[in-house]
């Protein structure tokens, strides 16, 4: 999935319900969101629409559709924040660190934290 459709504030609540849920049918999905949940139809078209995009595959049995995630929750995240830093940023995560500290919502303490996972050697890829 090279070139994602960036979702609706809709299909992301949509999509966190699939990601909680693994896989499922529409109900399945309903009873993973938060109140106030949508209507069924409404999750139900919207997963249709995140379908559509490519997001979640569906497998028909019987009349009804299970569907499952084609996109984890961390490449989604990974490859939304890549898009989100190159069109806000101009591709700079040192200008997007900056921001949160300007508006102060980045601490000391935290900025701190940061630079010890930075420089930990043990960190992560």
């Amino acid at each position: 999935m090279n070139q994602m459709k960036k979702l609706t504030l809709q299909e992301e609540e949509a999509m966190k319900a699939v990601w909680k849920t693994g896989k499922g049918f529409i109900k399945d999905f309903l009873d993973a969101y938060p109140e106030p949940k949508p209507q069924y139809t409404t999750l139900a078209s919207t997963i249709k629409k995140l379908e559509s995009k490519g997001y979640v595959s569906g497998q028909k049995f019987g009349p009804i559709y299970e569907y499952r995630p084609v996109i984890s929750e961390s490449e989604y995240t990974r490859k939304y924040m890549s898009g989100f830093v190159k069109d806000y940023f101009k591709n700079s995560y040192k200008d997007l660190v900056l921001s949160f500290i300007k508006q102060k919502k980045l601490s000391p303490d935290e900025l701190r934290h940061i630079i010890e996972l930075i420089e930990s050697p043990n960190v992560s890829q």
